[in-house]
């Protein structure tokens, strides 16, 4: 019975797909979960090998010894960097394929959805990417791998801008600090502006970026959320799956090319 409901479900969600012009996907954390990135704040998440303070914009301004760590974190790290694109970034990925995809708006700063073939136009990262760095005084950016590769060579700890020796900060949203404003508008512009929006693998509690489904509802799109619990626009959703984000998402595009 229970699965008989997930068909239905699947079938629904592929319909109002090949019914609508403009799909947004907005993606959280339990995308890329099942890429082995884990989140911040489930057993095992980041929050409980690092202290959450180090990731304040405050503290990595005013203290060295805290950018010292951070680097090298960085550094001795490749979760991110070696990730791969799982069957919900594929799929999502499929959907511009098909040219039903308007963008992605993500909380994720694993650059994944590019990774799986999406257009880097077609990505919106509300909390930045951690591929590339940007100096804080002159906004020079500098891609992750050659800072890395300074620091492996060992003759600084802490590195800085080759321009004019500002400081240098992972170009990613930190603790205290504000969502870049250009993101912010272009999401909530495509938001507004679709008929159907897919939330898939947020719990939707961590705003602003949790108004981009309120948008969207309140412009008289449908709204459909994808996710393992509960989200807090559980009751505003016109189809709710509680399920993986890859298997559904390769069932529901399996769904959809069939009735292309």
């Amino acid at each position: 019975m229970l699965n008989d409901d997930l068909n239905v479900k699947i079938g629904a969600v592929a319909d109002i797909i090949v019914g609508s012009r403009k799909v947004v996907v907005f993606t959280g954390a339990g995308v890329s979960t099942e890429s082995g990135i884990p989140d911040f704040r489930s057993p095992g998440g980041i929050w409980s090998k690092f202290d959450p303070d180090d990731f304040t914009i405050k503290k990595f301004l005013y203290s060295p010894e805290t950018r010292k760590k951070q680097w090298r974190i960085l550094v001795e790290g490749g979760l991110i960097t070696n990730a791969k694109p799982n069957q919900a970034h594929l799929g999502i990925a499929e959907l511009e394929r098909l040219g039903k995809l308007d963008c992605v708006i993500t909380q994720n700063i694993d650059n994944l959805h590019q990774k799986a073939g999406n257009s880097p136009e077609k990505v919106i990262e509300l909390h930045g990417n951690m591929r590339w760095v940007r100096c804080l005084s002159c906004n020079e950016r500098y891609p992750l791998e050659d800072i890395k590769q300074r620091l492996k060579r060992g003759k600084e700890e802490v590195p800085d801008c080759k321009n004019c020796h500002g400081i240098l900060k992972p170009d990613v949203v930190f603790f205290g600090e504000a969502l870049p404003e250009d993101a912010l508008q272009n999401a909530t512009y495509h938001s507004s502006n679709c008929d159907l929006l897919i939330a898939i693998g947020s719990s939707l509690v961590v705003y602003p970026a949790a108004y981009m489904p309120l948008y969207a509802k309140e412009a008289g799109a449908k709204l459909i959320i994808i996710n393992i619990g509960e989200t807090s626009y559980d009751s505003r959703a016109d189809i709710l799956i509680n399920g993986k984000a890859g298997e559904t998402m390769e069932r529901i595009l399996k769904k959809v090319k069939e009735k292309l």
